[in-house]
């Protein structure tokens, strides 16, 4: 059962966690196993060396949670807020997330490996060495998001919005022609055939 405000070492989680209410809490080196978290409220919470595995669920609220070392596994999750977060050197892995809020987060030495990000809204967030391996990532928000050592060459990427805030990634060739269009809508060019 997770309560708000306590401290969850090396505990495992599984089931129907959804609607819970874990604000304040500290996880360390805890397991959530094929979890449903929807509607599941953790702000502020403190997440390390933990592994989540198969969960699932819409409507979770981590908002200004912090995580470090950590690992997501083969999640499948729906407008999940993690704006004003913090990451650091956590991995997500084969993981569909549907709108993704991390407006505003602060992300370091994180890695989405074989991802699919539907709609991700990365306004004002800040990443340095963030890994987007393989993968897509659909309709990002890069809006005034500051960028540095951040690799979306091996992704697929479309239809970008605020394109000026991908300064700082690194991106193919073919996604530079792939993207172009977005590009000239961002700096009011026209193109001609």
């Amino acid at each position: 059962m997770l309560i708000a405000d306590e401290d969850f070492d090396g505990e495992t989680f599984t089931g129907d966690l959804g609607g819970g209410s874990s604000e304040n809490a500290r996880f360390l080196e805890c397991v959530f196993a094929d979890a449903d978290l929807s509607r599941l409220r953790a702000s502020r919470a403190r997440f390390s060396e933990c592994e989540l595995t198969g969960v699932r669920g819409a409507g979770v609220d981590l908002s200004e949670s912090a995580w470090q070392d950590c690992t997501v596994r083969g999640a499948r999750l729906g407008a999940v807020q993690l704006y004003g977060a913090e990451l650091r050197r956590v991995r997500f892995e084969g993981c569909k997330i549907e709108f993704l809020n991390l407006r505003g987060a602060k992300l370091w030495d994180v890695q989405f490996v074989d991802c699919q990000l539907v709609e991700p809204d990365l306004a004002e967030a800040q990443l340095t060495r963030v890994e987007f391996d393989g993968g897509r990532v659909i309709g990002p928000d890069f809006s005034r998001a500051r960028l540095k050592d951040v690799d979306l060459s091996t992704s697929v990427v479309s239809a970008p919005r605020g394109v000026a805030g991908m300064a700082g990634a690194k991106i193919s060739r073919l996604q530079l022609i792939d993207l172009a269009e977005a590009f000239a809508a961002e700096l009011d060019l026209t193109i001609a055939d």
